[in-house]
């Protein structure tokens, strides 16, 4: 079934709203494809003007960018320590920008979108 993003057909106050017109393409959202560790997969979508849009499903290393030497280096991922938006994908081992990683070269914070840019970009912490 198909995600629709369009305008409810109710007003805030439960009244009932006459759409002046009906549903639309560009409307339809997608469902959530949650990026994990693993042996890497990307996904292609389209996107509006048939331009292409690259998600990582499954991801192994990530680009970690040292700010003391300014070095970016591609690290192997090991784990997920810590995720603000939901402590259940840290158990999941689930990739998303602002999700603490432990990599075989120290703790990094996820700075990109995995499911948005095709890659996986992270901060080294001191």
């Amino acid at each position: 079934m198909a995600l629709w993003q369009g305008e409810s057909r109710r007003k805030p106050t439960g009244g009932r709203r006459v759409p002046s017109a009906g549903k639309r393409k560009f409307e339809i959202g997608r469902e959530k494809q949650y990026t994990k560790i693993g042996e890497e997969s990307l996904r292609q979508y389209r996107r509006s003007g048939g331009n292409v849009k690259i998600g990582v499903l499954v991801a192994e290393y990530a680009n970690v960018v040292d700010k003391k030497s300014g070095v970016v280096k591609r690290a192997k991922i090991l784990s997920v320590k810590a995720n603000p938006a939901d402590p259940n994908y840290v158990q999941r081992n689930i990739l998303n920008k602002g999700a603490t990683i432990k990599t075989d070269i120290g703790d990094a914070v996820i700075t990109s979108r995995p499911g948005q840019s095709g890659a996986i970009s992270a901060i080294l912490l001191a």
